[in-house]
């Protein structure tokens, strides 16, 4: 099977919950530990490619440095978003699946089924 990879974070269930699907259809992704080895701003450019969705789609907006860092305001550009990514990896939504030339946000977790075959 083509190698994947999950942006996870042990301590959420929602992650917890994506890799045990996968792990359940023998889908043993690379573990990526994004709170302790933080995708850059062009890795995040590259998911946000793959994943087909704005910038805003993968920002967790319910997160203290959301607001510390005023993330709402809609005149920040996608650039500005990203880097504050980057720097503040807990902003990031996870899980993240990537199989197959696609990324998917595991939110329901049954979501990372949807780019593995039939």
């Amino acid at each position: 099977m083509t190698p994947s990879r999950l942006f996870h974070n042990p301590r959420c269930s929602k992650s917890r919950e994506a890799l045990a699907l996968l792990e359940a259809r023998g889908v043993q992704p690379v573990v990526v530990p994004y709170l302790e080895q933080p995708p850059s701003a062009a890795e995040l450019r590259e998911l946000l490619v793959l994943l087909g969705r704005p910038v805003r789609d993968l920002l967790r907006r319910g997160e203290p440095e959301f607001d510390a860092l005023g993330l709402d305001d809609p005149a920040l550009t996608d650039d500005a978003l990203i880097d504050a990514m980057a720097a503040h990896p807990r902003l990031i939504e996870r899980p993240i699946f990537v199989f197959g030339g696609r990324a998917v946000i595991g939110r329901p977790p049954e979501r990372v089924l949807e780019l593995l075959p039939p």
